[in-house]
């Protein structure tokens, strides 16, 4: 039986689907004969679980592992007790390059948090995980389904793809009616038996065929059920109108002075403890060389990044000379990281 279109009148009370056991059925087939090993997949420990959640938020499991950041991760911080006990430098530096860096602080506070609970372990249902700082209703479901395999339904990215294009959803899904409906319409979708496979297997459908662009619908294990499988597809699900992006330009120094680099400590929410190369006005370094000119994104801005080579200036609040060497273990944003070994490769040149 084809899946009904459009969206049940109450999300809050949703309607059993008839087509469930059959949609359940094709996707655990395909999954036990073709799903992807993960490292994250081999194990029910719910730390391990928790970091590969909160490292794939925002970011590719091609990033997450091809570049080792889980990896290094693991193996610099393997428990929660090492974590909770890690200074903010080592974690920021472990977690330099993914960005979103409140993620892992709140990986920390969540570790912190748990070792302070009376048997200092993690809780296993989804309203108690909800509890603990940093985790969302996501990560609770997240956690409940892979580590204790409870009937837990989630709905992330890739998940919310998939169910709008099930259900042939046309309103945008990033409004809270239907940011609702979607989960109920996961709960009722649900294989409560093996509800960890179930959801590994509904994320990772959405990862290689129901994809933003060119979905594989002809090769979709359950293209059969879906009423937007074919070219209709890529044009679900719809979202409302992205923010215009801002065109944002910096100036700073580098700027070094026996063997030292000057660089200015981050204390905005979204940088917090990072280090970057201290900014001037286009005024202050308009008689300075420059010596790169880079551009990266960040959130909706576009920023393009001129960085000009400058005598010791006098530092300012929150800029510090650091050594050369000490620069490696700095915690720094991916932009400025490039930019610094691109002009730290440029020095013998210009000597």
């Amino acid at each position: 039986m084809p899946p009904p279109t459009g969206r049940p009148p109450d999300p809050t009370s949703p309607q059993p689907i008839p087509w469930a056991p059959t949609f359940q059925a094709l996707l655990l087939a395909w999954f036990r004969a073709s799903g992807r090993d993960y490292p994250w997949r081999r194990t029910r420990d719910p730390y391990a679980i928790l970091v590969s959640e909160v490292m794939l938020q925002q970011t590719q499991i091609a990033t997450v592992l091809g570049l080792g950041y889980y990896q290094r991760w693991m193996a610099a911080l393997p428990d929660l007790a090492a974590l909770a006990a890690a200074s903010e430098p080592e974690i920021l530096r472990l977690w330099e390059g993914l960005g979103y860096y409140s993620r892992a602080r709140n990986l920390q506070k969540t570790a912190q948090a748990v070792l302070a609970l009376p048997n200092a372990a993690f809780p296993s249902s989804p309203a108690e995980l909800r509890a603990l700082p940093g985790i969302g209703p996501y990560t609770a479901a997240a956690l409940a389904s892979f580590a204790w395999n409870l009937p837990a339904p989630l709905v992330d990215g890739n998940v919310a793809r998939v169910l709008a294009r099930l259900f042939a959803c046309d309103d945008p899904i990033d409004r809270p009616p239907m940011q609702a409906q979607l989960w109920a319409w996961a709960d009722a979708l649900l294989c409560r038996a093996e509800p960890r496979l179930y959801n590994s297997a509904l994320m990772e459908l959405g990862q290689r065929f129901c994809t933003p662009r060119a979905p594989a619908c002809l090769l979709c294990p359950v293209q059969s059920l879906c009423p937007s499988a074919g070219p209709s597809a890529a044009s679900r699900p719809r979202k409302s109108p992205p923010r215009a992006t801002v065109a944002l330009t910096e100036h700073a120094l580098f700027a070094l002075h026996r063997d030292h680099l000057l660089l200015y400590q981050e204390s905005g929410r979204r940088r917090q403890g990072l280090w970057k190369f201290p900014e001037r006005s286009p005024a202050e370094t308009a008689h300075l060389p420059e010596i790169l000119r880079a551009t990266y994104a960040i959130t909706h801005h576009r920023v393009s990044l001129h960085l000009h080579r400058s005598p010791p200036p006098d530092p300012r609040p929150g800029e510090t000379w650091h050594p050369l060497a000490a620069l490696p273990a700095l915690p720094m944003p991916g932009p400025y990281r490039k930019a610094l070994n691109q002009a730290l490769a440029q020095m013998p040149a210009q000597a």
